[in-house]
């Protein structure tokens, strides 16, 4: 699916500084400055799209946009600061949201929406209230366009790496993943892609504890999610090399979260 290389080297995870530190837990500071709570809708630039009145999920353009159009998509109007707390009626406004902006971005004449959460700082967020991105480019990614389809059905038929099933979303530990717990949510509509990945951050959690990640959606037929922790860190092998050493086997990650 991807061409990198893969080192399963599960002894290296008991060595001392192999995992990377849990978020900070939420400080009265946090909470007092956070623009995305609701009645703080003044600190960030005009709403491009609300849903619900009282609002449930609100987009804004990126204050700090590293693209020509860039949207942040406000998860909750209370501070949830984790994915997997959202319930079913949040992610079910997270999904209209997202299809809202790729739809208007698709009328605009742009070629492709990459929609994006990163959870916590490790992996690349500066704000802990639970949000996404929808960056607008003008065509596909190459990474997407370059994906191997039959690699998406190749996964799908390892069952012994299947890890929970939501309304026809099925969540899949990546058999080559370069990080712990590394997976993909295929199958079903937007909303239960979605729903999957609430459910599978959920499990990770509780195996691991709190922990940083990200996650992209390829809008591609069929449309899926990749969902990557950043539980260990990336090192000079990887970056330099193109090896990645993964310290959990997916069959041992899958028994984890089965569990």
């Amino acid at each position: 699916m991807t061409g990198r290389g893969i080192v399963f080297a599960p002894g290296r995870g008991a060595r001392p500084g192999a995992w990377l530190p849990p978020p900070e837990e939420a400080t009265p500071e946090e909470l007092e400055r956070c623009p995305f709570c609701v009645g703080r809708e003044d600190r960030t630039p005009p709403e491009t799209l609300r849903i619900g009145d009282p609002w449930r999920v609100r987009v804004v353009p990126n204050l700090y946009p590293a693209f020509d159009r860039q949207e942040v998509v406000v998860h909750s109007p209370d501070h949830v600061r984790c994915f997997a707390d959202l319930g079913d009626t949040q992610i079910a406004s997270l999904a209209e949201a997202w299809q809202h902006r790729i739809d208007a971005a698709a009328a605009d004449g742009f070629g492709y929406v990459h929609a994006l959460i990163n959870e916590g700082r490790l992996a690349g967020s500066s704000l802990p209230h639970s949000h996404s991105q929808l960056v607008v480019l003008d065509r596909v990614p190459p990474p997407v366009a370059a994906e191997d389809r039959s690699a998406l059905d190749e996964l799908l038929r390892h069952d012994d790496l299947r890890v929970l099933e939501r309304n026809g979303a099925v969540a899949v530990i990546h058999y080559a993943g370069a990080s712990p717990y590394e997976s993909l949510v295929l199958g079903g509509t937007l909303a239960d892609l979605l729903g999957a990945l609430r459910d599978l951050v959920g499990r990770v959690r509780k195996a691991e504890g709190p922990f940083a990640w990200n996650a992209w959606l390829h809008a591609t037929d069929p449309q899926h999610l990749h969902f990557v922790p950043r539980l260990t860190a990336l090192a000079g092998v990887e970056l330099g090399a193109g090896l990645y050493v993964n310290v959990v086997p997916p069959e041992r990650a899958a028994e984890a979260l089965r569990g």
